[in-house]
């Protein structure tokens, strides 16, 4: 048996206005079309709904026990009304993963400027590095996901990509390092050093950066803390590469940055599936990434 949900719409009109005529007038429309189509569901079911009288209609149990459907479903729409008209005034729930030093700042700083531009909407945050934030925004898990690229590691998936800039890369030293009052560092000046490792990207990127200096890192701690792995360079004289968004968020009174000489770094970027900016929640977070990275 397929129902029409219009037509029992039409039904529900009738019922609680008490008349064919009433609920005509409450839709709109001419007495003999409703009749029509009360008539056309009455028949799909193969039962009576309403009893016709010269005061009004009276419910049989078959129209009582639709009619509380009937209401459910109208009470639906509505919800699903409301709800629409607010997604389309740029309200809803917008999910975003983003890596841990945009965790430690600029995610933040992008939540505040919405509170303040754009309160109605609601962002849900989760950690994530770069390949498991672009398979959740590909699986549709989440909305966005900011990541960073470095020139070897670029990540070419069928997905959007909204530049942010570059984020420099520094050298952390111990505070009292021979090369703590240098302007700039040039990695090969710290071939023979010990060194604190990040996330397998970033330690794949120093690796790399050691190959063209002509080295290989002796890499004596591993961690994706970045508080931590200023920690381990104040307290055992390691040294490490960390990006500048990293330590602009936190940094030791300890240990000293210094930029890498060669000016080298890895970009910045919102990656979201294609039309997913058409979505006024999700347009607004990107603005508001944009506007305060």
């Amino acid at each position: 048996m397929d129902i029409d949900p219009r037509r029992v719409l039409i039904f529900r009109a009738v019922a609680r206005a008490g008349s064919v005529s009433g609920g005509a007038r409450t839709l709109g429309w001419t007495q003999p079309a409703v009749s029509q189509h009360l008539r056309t569901l009455e028949g799909e079911l193969g039962t009576a709904l309403l009893l016709r009288g010269p005061t009004g209609v009276t419910l049989t149990e078959a129209g009582e026990r639709l009619l509380a459907r009937a209401d459910a479903i109208e009470a639906a729409l509505r919800q699903a009304e409301a709800e629409l008209a607010e997604l389309a005034a740029g309200g809803g729930t917008v999910t975003l993963a983003a890596f841990p030093s945009a965790m430690a700042d600029l995610v933040p700083r992008a939540i505040a400027y919405l509170l303040q531009e754009a309160p109605q909407v609601q962002v849900r945050v989760v950690e994530s590095e770069p390949p498991e934030a672009l398979a959740a925004v590909a699986g549709n898990d989440v909305d966005l996901a900011v990541v960073f690229e470095y020139a070897e590691s670029h990540d070419d998936v069928g997905l959007e990509r909204v530049a942010l800039g570059d984020d420099p890369s520094l050298i952390v030293v111990p505070d009292g390092h021979r090369l703590a009052g240098s302007d700039a560092i040039a990695l090969a000046d710290l071939a023979e050093e010990r060194w604190v490792a990040g996330c397998p990207r970033c330690r794949s990127h120093l690796e790399m950066l050691a190959d063209k200096a002509g080295f290989a890192p002796d890499v004596q701690h591993s961690t994706d803390d970045l508080v931590a792995a200023q920690s381990f360079v104040a307290r055992t004289g390691a040294v490490a590469l960390l990006p500048a968004m990293a330590v602009a968020a936190h940094q030791r009174p300890d240990v000293v940055a210094r930029p890498l000489a060669d000016g080298s770094g890895r970009a910045l970027a919102i990656r979201h599936r294609t039309g997913a900016d058409r979505v006024p929640a999700i347009r607004a977070v990107v603005e508001a990434i944009a506007a305060v990275v």
